[in-house]
């Protein structure tokens, strides 16, 4: 889904933030979890929003136009997420998916420009337990060994089906998982730059106490990992002062991209009038 609208910010460590722009209307950030960068993750949804908002599509550091760094850590990421909602200039919705939904959080927590907040599924590792951290470590020794020989379309298929229901995966276009694999190397080194990391996190309750903006938390009701995901939205929904939970019928993890109408039917409807920056 081609654009020749960019849109450039400068993170706090110098690291260059890019995303094409699409529509026209409020702006809406849309922040891309793990297996993707912006582009790919919300071509299918895009144009079921161009209509009604002017829609932002960044990258993580690393993938598709932004730059890069060696430093991943989880603070960065919150940095890169904040710098570019700041940078569009006044007041902003953003949507996070998946892995996106801790920087986004974390930049609805830090900048007075983010008016409401929509989270597809939120990956929150704290609050994952027994048999899914184990598949996650032995998804992510593939992942390793993979992009280790530079087999970046295996990585992408080692990791899917840790997320992705059968359903989800026989729909993957012949070609996707040669797309996602650039996204791999920069994803490996975030999990890696997670290992033993002890400081601050966008997920943990103090921070989410800043959220005082309404926040909309939709999940697919035939998810994979859905004790997890369900863990992981309730966690939130806790510590943020306003949420929304919503349950979307018959969809898994990745209907953003492969049922993207209902997941936009939900975000028009959250992101009203009411909601919407003037």
């Amino acid at each position: 889904m081609a654009s020749d609208r960019i849109h450039r910010a400068i993170s706090v460590d110098g690291t260059e933030i890019v995303g094409r722009i699409h529509g026209q209307g409020p702006p809406l950030v849309l922040f891309h979890g793990a297996p993707h960068d912006g582009d790919l993750a919300w071509e299918a949804l895009i144009p079921h929003l161009a209509n009604r908002f002017t829609c932002y599509v960044p990258s993580w550091r690393g993938r598709g136009l932004s730059g890069d760094s060696e430093d991943h850590t989880p603070p960065r990421h919150v940095e890169d997420a904040t710098a570019f909602v700041d940078s569009i200039g006044g007041s902003v919705c953003v949507v996070g998916w998946s892995a996106g939904v801790v920087p986004t959080l974390g930049a609805a927590a830090n900048s007075d420009a983010v008016t409401a907040v929509a989270i597809y599924e939120p990956t929150v590792l704290p609050v994952m337990r027994g048999d899914d951290l184990t598949d996650l470590d032995a998804t992510f020794q593939q992942i390793g060994a993979a992009v280790a020989d530079g087999r970046l379309a295996d990585a992408a298929r080692a990791f899917h089906p840790f997320v992705a229901s059968d359903d989800e995966l026989a729909a993957m276009d012949a070609h996707y998982y040669e797309r996602s694999g650039p996204a791999f190397p920069p994803l490996l080194r975030t999990m890696q730059a997670l290992q033993g990391y002890e400081g601050q996190r966008a997920t943990d309750p103090e921070v989410m106490a800043r959220i005082r903006v309404p926040v909309l938390l939709l999940r697919g009701q035939k998810t994979r990992r859905a004790t997890f995901y369900a863990d992981a939205e309730r966690y939130v929904a806790e510590h943020v002062a306003d949420p929304h939970l919503l349950e979307l019928p018959g969809l898994g993890h990745f209907a953003p991209s492969l049922a993207p109408e209902p997941v936009a039917e939900a975000l028009v409807s959250f992101f009203g009038t009411d909601r919407q920056p003037a």
